[in-house]
């Protein structure tokens, strides 16, 4: 398949993705799904991907004040363990490509359904409820090959507990973290390194420094969100049923 198009997307994943404070490792599996790269190849993939742009996401929501530590940390603490213990398990790749497909399912949801909520009255969030999350997501993270946030940010809105621009900025550190656990468990089984990883990383970067600072300064970006979610959709399709 065209290897422009194929960086073209990955631009415009990582850019999208950064907008809304998320790594965008769900939205890299879809594509290199798309592409036929094997299983083993997209979980490391993705989340060394997820480092690079998921941080800088980050840093520019917290430059603009949007950061909760309080909120932050029960999630994390529980998430970060059972990233890694997801991180050293390998499924069936059956298993694993349908287990995607719903993820991705999620996703295009995400981006359709809670892209402009607005949050006009935030609840007190609830500690132990915050840690059952985050062990549930994390587990999953390191699992599947992606950072968590496109489960926890959801989650966020709907419980009340952040509004948009804090929902971003505490998945976008969710991600860092839970991708270097995940990470870290692979490499007890041993993750390869290609050389077609370097011309990723750096065309995710890009894109995702892009995309975090216009989604840090409300750019519209409705367009691009319903192509990828379209795209999502059909690579949702593709894992679950061919």
């Amino acid at each position: 398949m065209n290897t422009e198009l194929f960086y073209f997307l990955l631009f415009s994943i990582a850019f999208l993705y950064a907008s809304v404070g998320h790594g965008g490792a769900s939205g890299y599996l879809a594509l290199m799904a798309l592409w036929g790269i094997a299983p083993e190849t997209m979980k490391p993939t993705a989340l060394i991907l997820n480092l690079f742009v998921s941080l800088t996401s980050f840093i520019q929501y917290y430059r603009g004040g949007h950061f909760r530590w309080k909120l932050f940390l029960p999630f994390i603490i529980t998430s970060f363990p059972l990233a890694f213990l997801g991180g050293m398990i390998t499924i069936d790749p059956g298993i694993y490509k349908r287990i995607l497909g719903i993820l991705l399912v999620i996703s295009v949801i995400r981006f359709l359904c809670f892209s402009n909520v607005q949050i006009t009255e935030q609840k007190k969030p609830n500690t132990p409820l915050a840690l059952v999350i985050g062990a549930a997501i994390g587990f999953f993270s390191g699992l599947i090959g992606i950072g968590g946030g496109i489960l926890l940010s959801p989650v966020l809105l709907l419980l009340r507990w952040a509004n948009m621009k804090q929902a971003a900025a505490i998945s976008a550190l969710f991600i860092f973290v839970n991708s270097i656990s995940g990470l870290a468990g692979q490499l007890t089984i041993g993750i390869h390194i290609t050389a077609a990883m370097y011309g990723y990383i750096a065309v995710a970067f890009v894109g995702g420094l892009c995309g975090a600072y216009f989604g840090a300064v409300k750019f519209g970006q409705s367009t691009l969100k319903y192509i990828l979610s379209v795209a999502l959709a059909v690579a949702a399709i593709k894992l679950v049923f061919v």
